[in-house]
């Protein structure tokens, strides 16, 4: 296992907040766990993540960012580099923090240059309950981490669509809130493209070997 890898500056693919005005409906939702994804799915046997045939372009629609107020974060990696996304929320029991633990090992496992050429971005599905609180959650697993959202749900909608992530959020009669989302984490490239997503309990050491691989792929 490396020593701890050096902090590097937070933020980067960073732009001052503009009047993004787009609007979607929210799309189905998907039970903790569920293995659907939207799209066809190519073979790479280089990868054990699930390829999409088109890679989607998610990149059009950008979100504020709650680690640095005032920013808006785009879903695009820096040049040669790979940004790794996910959905969740902070009071997730299980997935979310087994996720982001499995995440962080992964990213120690690789080797310290390219460990920096990974950015972690986590949006929260569970604006009314996060936006005070997810930038110190995300940040305890992977410290360089950046957390966005914003209570403009329809917005986080249109945002999660092209990535096929997907959640409901409700309350019970008795006032407890449920929130189901796809537990998926998505690779992104520096042209904006989901490029792989891994399904919840994808090893630690698979994620590394395939972010060493699409990295390579990227620096080629």
């Amino acid at each position: 296992m490396n020593s701890p890898r050096p902090e590097r500056p937070r933020h980067r693919r960073l732009h001052r907040i503009g009047g993004v005005a787009l609007a979607a409906a929210l799309v189905a939702s998907a039970a903790c766990g569920s293995d659907d994804e939207s799209g066809g799915e190519a073979s790479d046997p280089a990868l054990s993540g699930v390829v999409r045939d088109p890679a989607p372009e998610v990149d059009l629609v950008t979100l504020p960012s709650l680690s640095d107020p005032g920013e808006e974060v785009e879903f695009r990696a820096d040049e040669g580099e790979l940004q790794v996304v996910y959905f969740g929320f902070t009071n997730c029991p299980d997935v979310c923090p087994t996720t982001m633990v499995d995440l962080a090992v992964a990213l120690r496992m690789l080797d310290d240059d390219q460990a920096d050429d990974v950015e972690v971005v986590m949006a929260t599905v569970d604006p009314d309950r996060d936006l005070e609180i997810l930038d110190g959650y995300v940040t305890s697993f992977v410290p360089d981490a950046i957390a966005v959202g914003t209570p403009d749900t329809e917005l986080i909608a249109a945002a999660g669509e092209p990535f096929g992530a997907s959640w409901e959020v409700r309350e019970t009669d008795d006032g407890t809130i449920e929130v189901d989302h796809s537990p998926f984490l998505y690779a992104v490239d520096d042209e904006g493209k989901l490029v792989l997503s891994w399904q919840f309990g994808a090893s630690s050491e698979d994620m590394a070997a395939d972010i060493s691989t699409l990295l390579e792929r990227a620096q080629a």
